[in-house]
């Protein structure tokens, strides 16, 4: 591990530090789960004796029928993009919370389907296959309800991991759309044939309350805010140059930037209007704090989209959204802070080196010098700041620098005392987090964001 450290005449003086700010996910899983708690209790309320097996499948049948019409409704308020989510808890935490909610909605629609179906197959003492025809052809909304249930299935299969490492991410991007339109079709059935919603206004009016609700926050922040930003700040691309072999800084001016809030650390995700990436929307950092009319992102060339940045031309129309992300400044407890990044994961890590106050170290691992995106800069800042500037690069024959509990509180003795900053690929994020546990550092004080999405 090789060091940089340089002082200042005149070191900057930095303020105190602001009280982290406490996360909403508590609350807000609280408040999931409080939805999901009432939903069961509208169920009990509306369930009298139960009897034969019929009574009980078609029983089990409309609990799970309700549950996945609810976690639907929550599976879409996820993908809202709502900024208190996205900057507060994290987009990275978010999306892993979708997935999670997804794959149990599938089972519980799966569960519903197989149970609601056998239950009035032995209530009418049919076959399930002639019971299925009947409910699909005959009964209200149905045909509807069937065409968004095999859409549901549609996304999650292009969901699952093994799937979606073979399909591209445009392909996989439209599909996973398609959950509107799923939830759009089976919401009519859901009040047609529910019958816990028959004759009840109280309940009929929660359900409509709810998905209208989230309608609004994915009409809002997905649909009017992005059209609102671009109409207003008008992005285009100023320059393109490379950093380093493979990695490429964009500059992209706007019109009172300022007014997009945007925090270091922060990333939009970027639609640039060229031939063969409008398509596209990719989320990449900050690269430098934000200007009052410039913006920059750094790339690295690891995809079809990644790549294709280099052929962008100055004066490209740009489409963003954002800002998102919560690895800022709000996120620390104390004073000092230790910024770990691996390869392109320098990109936000280096807006903060520039700005987070208080004591600050920046440990970078790359594979050789070479790789080192971005190094003048980071130089420069750490001898403003004064600051503490590492790398650890690969051996001769591409072996990776050894990065343990014991290397780290070697490099940093105070590590314990810091809060740390981590950004890299999520293999790397995964070791070093085990390591820094190792080294003493309590989980509140370890701040990570993946954007493996």
């Amino acid at each position: 591990m090789t060091t940089s450290v340089s002082t200042p005449t005149a070191p900057p003086r930095h303020p105190p530090p602001a009280a982290a700010r406490r996360s909403p996910a508590g609350p807000l899983l609280a408040l999931l789960w409080a939805g999901a708690a009432a939903v069961v209790g509208l169920w009990w309320r509306d369930t009298g004796s139960v009897v034969g097996a019929a009574g009980w499948l078609t029983g089990a049948g409309r609990i799970t029928g309700l549950l996945s019409g609810y976690a639907c409704a929550v599976l879409v308020g996820l993908m809202a993009r709502v900024p208190l989510l996205e900057r507060r808890i994290g987009s990275d935490r978010v999306a892993r919370w979708h997935a999670g909610a997804g794959r149990y909605t599938l089972r519980l629609l799966v569960a519903h389907v197989v149970l609601i179906l056998a239950g009035y197959a032995a209530q009418d003492g049919s076959s399930i296959l002639r019971e299925t025809v009947t409910v699909v052809l005959d009964y209200p909304e149905m045909l509807k309800a069937t065409a968004g249930t095999v859409l549901l299935f549609a996304v999650g299969f292009t969901s699952m991991r093994a799937v979606r490492r073979r399909v591209g991410h445009e392909f996989w991007y439209y599909v996973h759309l398609l959950t509107y339109a799923a939830v759009f079709l089976a919401f009519g059935h859901q009040l047609a044939l529910g019958a816990d919603f028959t004759g009840n206004e109280v309940a009929q009016l929660a359900w409509y309350a709810l998905y209208l609700g989230v309608a609004a926050l994915v009409v809002w922040f997905r649909v009017l805010t992005p059209i609102r930003l671009n109409l207003r700040h008008r992005l285009r691309v100023e320059a393109v140059y490379e950093e380093a072999p493979g990695v490429l800084s964009v500059v992209i001016r706007g019109r009172r930037l300022h007014g997009l809030g945007a925090l270091p650390g922060q990333f939009f995700r970027w639609r640039f209007l060229a031939p063969g990436m409008r398509h596209t929307s990719t989320p990449y950092s900050l690269s430098a704090p934000p200007r009052q009319d410039r913006l920059r992102i750094t790339v690295k060339a690891l995809g079809d989209h990644s790549a294709a940045v280099a052929r962008l031309r100055p004066g490209t129309r740009v489409w963003a959204e954002g800002p998102y992300g919560s690895l800022t400044a709000e996120r620390r407890t104390g004073s000092k802070a230790l910024l770990i990044a691996g390869g392109v994961g320098i990109t936000p890590l280096r807006a903060l080196f520039e700005t987070l106050p208080g004591d600050v170290a920046l440990l970078y691992r790359a594979r050789t010098a070479e790789d080192l995106a971005l190094r003048g800069e980071l130089e420069a800042i750490a001898q403003w700041r004064g600051a503490r500037l590492l790398y650890a690069l690969g051996g001769p024959q591409g072996q990776r620098p050894d990065l343990t509990s014991e290397s780290l509180r070697a490099a940093v003795p105070d590590i314990a005392e810091r809060d740390v900053y981590l950004c890299g690929p999520h293999g790397f994020a995964r070791e070093l987090y085990e390591a820094l546990r190792t080294a003493g550092v309590p989980d509140r004080r370890i701040h990570h964001e993946s954007f493996e999405l």
